[in-house]
């Protein structure tokens, strides 16, 4: 996206032992979700405790990666100067179709890649089918790292 380098800078995530099962996950096209070895419970964002049963045990599963929007903002000014150039853009969260309590924060695009700011706001819904798709920005060192983001689940 032209312009958009201190952006991509901005949104890389800090990748740490707990959330590494995560990135592992999307830089091979797959959402994956912490789960409790012990209740099985999924969770997100990953702890180190289950918040259920309290167990320490937990490993990754795979999530269909399909949604609803559960809500959105479309923030103006932008909170971050870097983003004022996108404005507006939308910021969703989407609530998983395998538990609704799990919900992951992303933008609403038209394709792996496309820009924050395509979508005019005032046609996003709550309650909208979305499904996952990853877009590779530049990381740390050279290394790409793999962002979800979601696309209308009907395009």
């Amino acid at each position: 996206m032209p312009g958009n380098s201190g952006i991509d800078a901005l949104m890389i995530p800090v990748a740490d032992e707990e959330s590494a099962g995560f990135w592992e996950g999307t830089a091979g096209g797959e959402l994956r979700m912490q789960a409790c070895t012990a209740c099985g419970r999924l969770r997100f964002p990953p702890q180190v405790m289950c918040p259920h049963c309290r167990s320490t045990g937990r490993d990754w599963r795979p999530v269909s990666g399909s949604g609803t929007v559960w809500s959105f903002v479309v923030p103006h000014p932008p909170l971050l100067a870097a983003y004022t150039e996108l404005a507006p853009y939308n910021v969703i969260v989407v609530a998983l179709e395998e538990d609704a309590a799990l919900r992951i924060v992303g933008n609403l695009v038209t394709r792996p890649g496309g820009p924050i700011n395509e979508i005019d706001p005032a046609t996003i819904r709550i309650g909208e089918p979305v499904r996952v798709v990853f877009s590779a920005r530049p990381g740390p060192g050279g290394l790409e790292v793999f962002l979800p983001e979601w696309v209308r689940a009907q395009e």
